[in-house]
C-alpha cells in the first residue's frame, strides 16, 4: 500500500482509516466541548456500571477460573508455537517486560494514593483504625492481584496460541478462526481490530496523560520547575515521547527490553529502600497478614457485589467494577504485547508466570508503601497524608518526606515514572501499528514516528482542554463489549485446544500391521550394537531409499503425485506426496545421534564407542509429531509404516474440524 507517491506504508486501510475517524471524533469532541462531552459519556459509563456491573464480575471471575483449570490441565503443556519452539527471551527479561506494560506508571500512582484513599474514605469510618488498615490492604491487593492478571492472560494467552501454534496473523481477529473460520480476514475481522486500536489508543492516551501530570508534580516538588503549567506539560511530553519513539524505533530486542530490565531494578531499590528505613517490621507482618487475609477472603471478593449494602455501592461501581473495567479496555494493548514476547512458552509456564509473579510483586509493592504510609499517617504525620488521599498526583511525595534523603527518592521515584511512561509508549507505539497493518512483519519507521506524535498531540490537546476525563470514561464504556468478545475468546480457545490435544495425540488405527516376527535374530543384534555414523547414512541410502522409491513408483501408478527428496548433512531422504488445499504428507529418515550413558560404556561391546555418540535413523513427518527409531526395520517393513502414517492422515484430513491445522493456506508461509 502507498499512501503517496514515495511512501511507502504497511497500514491497512480497513482497519486505519475507520479507527482514525472514531479516535480523532472522539478527542476533538472531548477537546472542543470537555464538559458536555464528559457528561453524556458518564452518564452512560454510570448506567454500565449501575445496571451492568454483574457483567464484569461475572467475566473476570470466569476468566480467573479457566486459567487455573488451564494451568492444572492435560493442555498445559502444550507450546505456544511449534513443538520443538524456545523462549525468544530470558525468564528476567520477559517477567519484565511483561510487568512494565501491564503495571507501569500505575505502581507509582496508586501505590500509596488507593490505600489512603480506602483508609480515609467514610464508608469505612464505623470500622476501628486496625480493621481500616486491613480492609485498605485488602482491597488494594483485590485490585491489582490475580483478577487484573487474569484479564491481561486470557488475550496474551489467545494470541499467543492462534499466532504461534495455527500461525496466524497476530491480531484479535485470529482468536476467532475457529468460530469464523476464513471470515476473519474480511470485515468482521477489520472490525475486531479497529475496535482493539481504539481501546488502546484511548487507553494508553489518558494513562500518559496523567503520568504527565504526575511527572510535573514530582519536578514542582523538587523545585526543578516553578509550578505546574501547560507550558511545562508540553517540554515533558516532549522529552518523553522524543525518548520512547526511539526506544520504540529500536525495536522490541533492544529499547523496550534494556528500558524494562534498568526499570524493575530500579523498582526493587526504590522497594528496598522504603522496607529498611521505613517501619520494616509492621510491613512485613502486615503484609504476612495481608496475604492470608486476600487467601481467606478469595472468593467472597470475587462473587461480592455489596447488593446488601447499599453505602457501599458507590464505593464499588467508582473501584471494583471501574478497575475490572479499566484492565478489560487496556487488555488488548497489554495482551497483544505480552503475546508478542511469550512466543516458546508453555501454557502451564506463561499462566502461573503472568498470573503469580507480577501480582506477587504488586502485594509486597502496595503493602510496603500503602502500610508505610498509612503507618506514618497514624504515628508521624498526625493525618496529613490521608489529607492528601484526594490529591493522588502529590500524594507519592508527600509520603517520601517522611523518609530520610528525600530529594534523593524523589528524584529516583521520577525516573522510574519516566522509564515506566517511556515503556508504556514504546511499547503501545509497537503494539498500535502490530494492530493497524495486521501484522506487518517490517513497517516502515515513520509508521511508529507518526503513532508517537499522534499520541503526544492528542495528550495535549485533552490535557489543555481538560478532555482526559471523558476520554477515560470513553475508555471504560468500551470494557463492557470487549468483555463479551473475550469470554468468546474462551470459547474459540476451548474448542482448539480440544482439537489440538486430539490432533497431536491421533494414535494408529486398528488396521496397522506389527512386526511380523520374522528377522528376529537380525533385530537382536542390532538391539544390542550401536552404530556409527557411516552405518546409519548407509542404512538410509540403501535399505531407507530402496522402500521410499519403491513405494513412490506404486504410489504414481495410482495416480498420487509422489516424489523423493534427499539431503546430505545430515544424511536424509523423504517421501513427498503433494496437495494442493492441505499440506503436503511427508514421511522422512534422518541421521540423527544421542549420548550414550557412561553405565552402558562399560559393557564389553561397547567399549570402542567414540565420544559416548551413537548414531541412529530417525523417522520424521510433516506436521512436527515426534519421529521414532527405524534401524529395526527391514525395507517392506518401513513401506508398512509409511502407508501407517499416510492412511492416518487421510483419515485427519478427511475430517472438517481439523482444517486448520491442516490447510496449506494456514501453514505454506513456514515451509
Amino acid at each position: 500500500m502507498r499512501i503517496a507517491k514515495g511512501i511507502r506504508t504497511t497500514l491497512s486501510k480497513g482497519v486505519i482509516i475507520p479507527s482514525l475517524v472514531f479516535i480523532l471524533s472522539i478527542c476533538l469532541l472531548s477537546a472542543i466541548f470537555p464538559k458536555d462531552t464528559e457528561n453524556v459519556l458518564n452518564t452512560i459509563k454510570r448506567f454500565i456500571f449501575e445496571n451492568l456491573n454483574y457483567v464484569y464480575v461475572w467475566s473476570v471471575t470466569i476468566f480467573v477460573l479457566f486459567l487455573i483449570y488451564l494451568m492444572f490441565s492435560k493442555y498445559g503443556n502444550i507450546r505456544l508455537g511449534r513443538n520443538n519452539s524456545k523462549p525468544e527471551y530470558s525468564f528476567f527479561s520477559w517477567i519484565s517486560m511483561l510487568f512494565a506494560a501491564g503495571m507501569g506508571i500505575g505502581l507509582m500512582y496508586f501505590s500509596v494514593a488507593e490505600p489512603m484513599q480506602h483508609y480515609s474514605n467514610e464508608v469505612f469510618e464505623g470500622n476501628t483504625a486496625v480493621q481500616r488498615a486491613k480492609d485498605a490492604q485488602l482491597y488494594t491487593f483485590f485490585h491489582w492481584g490475580i483478577h487484573a492478571w487474569a484479564i491481561y492472560g486470557v488475550v496474551g494467552l489467545s494470541l499467543s496460541y492462534f499466532a504461534y501454534r495455527y500461525r496466524l496473523p497476530l491480531s484479535l481477529r485470529s482468536c476467532f478462526y475457529p468460530l469464523l473460520k476464513d471470515k476473519i480476514k474480511g470485515r468482521w475481522g477489520n472490525a475486531i481490530d479497529v475496535f482493539a486500536l481504539c481501546s488502546t489508543f484511548f487507553g494508553i492516551t489518558t494513562t500518559l496523560g496523567f503520568g504527565v501530570v504526575q511527572i510535573n508534580s514530582g519536578l514542582e516538588t523538587l523545585n526543578v520547575v516553578p509550578e505546574s503549567n501547560f507550558t511545562t506539560q508540553i517540554a515533558i511530553v516532549a522529552v518523553l515521547v522524543l525518548l520512547s519513539i526511539v526506544s520504540a524505533v529500536s525495536g522490541v530486542d533492544k529499547g523496550v527490553r534494556i528500558l524494562s530490565n534498568i526499570n524493575i531494578v530500579s523498582v526493587v531499590i526504590l522497594l528496598l529502600f522504603v522496607l529498611l528505613l521505613g517501619p520494616t517490621v509492621y510491613l512485613i507482618g502486615s503484609f504476612t497478614d495481608g496475604i492470608g487475609n486476600y487467601i481467606n477472603n478469595f472468593f467472597s471478593l470475587t462473587f461480592n457485589t455489596h447488593v446488601y449494602e447499599e453505602n457501599m455501592q458507590p464505593w464499588f461501581h467508582d473501584w471494583t467494577i471501574l478497575y475490572w473495567a479499566w484492565w478489560i479496555s487496556w487488555s488488548p494493548y497489554v495482551g497483544l504485547f505480552i503475546a508478542k514476547i511469550s512466543k516458546g512458552r508453555t501454557i502451564r509456564e506463561f499462566i502461573a508466570a503472568v498470573l503469580i509473579i507480577p501480582t506477587l510483586f504488586n502485594f509486597i509493592w502496595m503493602a510496603v508503601f500503602g502500610n508505610s504510609a498509612i503507618w506514618f499517617d497514624s504515628n508521624v504525620a498526625d493525618g496529613a497524608l490521608s489529607l492528601l488521599a484526594d490529591n493522588p498526583d502529590a500524594l507519592m511525595f508527600g509520603f517520601l518526606e517522611y523518609l530520610p534523603w528525600t530529594e534523593i527518592t524523589s528524584f529516583l521515584t521520577i525516573s522510574i515514572i519516566i522509564i515506566f511512561f517511556v515503556t508504556s509508549a514504546d511499547s503501545g507505539m509497537f503494539v498500535m501499528n502490530s494492530i493497524a497493518t495486521k501484522n506487518a512483519r517490517v513497517s516502515p519507521k515513520w509508521q511508529t514516528i507518526g503513532w508517537g506524535i499522534l499520541l503526544a498531540t492528542l495528550a495535549l490537546i485533552l490535557l489543555n482542554a481538560g478532555g482526559l476525563d471523558a476520554l477515560q470514561s470513553m475508555t471504560l464504556i468500551t470494557a463492557l463489549p470487549f468483555s463479551i468478545i473475550m469470554l468468546l475468546f474462551i470459547v474459540s480457545l476451548v474448542k482448539a485446544l480440544s482439537i489440538d490435544k486430539n490432533y497431536y495425540e491421533r494414535d494408529f488405527s486398528a488396521s496397522t500391521i506389527p512386526w511380523s516376527g520374522e528377522s528376529w535374530k537380525e533385530r537382536l543384534s542390532q538391539i544390542v550394537s550401536y552404530n556409527d555414523k557411516k552405518a546409519t547414512n548407509e542404512y538410509i541410502s540403501t535399505t531407507v531409499k530402496e522402500a521410499l522409491f519403491e513405494l513412490q513408483q506404486e504410489f504414481v501408478k495410482n495416480g498420487i503425485d509422489a516424489k523423493i527428496n534427499s539431503y546430505r548433512n545430515p544424511q536424509k531422504v523423504e517421501l513427498e506426496i503433494q496437495y494442493d488445499v492441505v499440506n503436503n504428507f511427508i514421511y522422512g529418515v534422518k541421521n540423527e545421534s544421542k549420548i550414550v550413558s557412561d553405565y552402558l560404556l562399560n559393557e564389553q561391546s561397547l567399549k570402542e564407542m567414540d565420544d559416548n555418540r551413537t548414531f541412529f535413523p530417525k523417522s520424521y513427518f510433516g506436521d512436527d509429531r515426534e519421529g521414532y527409531d527405524v534401524q529395526l526395520f527391514t525395507k517392506n517393513e518401513l513401506i508398512s509404516d509409511v502407508l501407517k502414517h499416510y492412511e492416518r492422515f487421510l483419515e485427519i484430513v478427511s475430517e472438517e474440524q481439523n482444517e486448520m491445522f491442516v490447510s496449506s493456506n494456514n501453514n505454506r508461509k513456514l515451509r
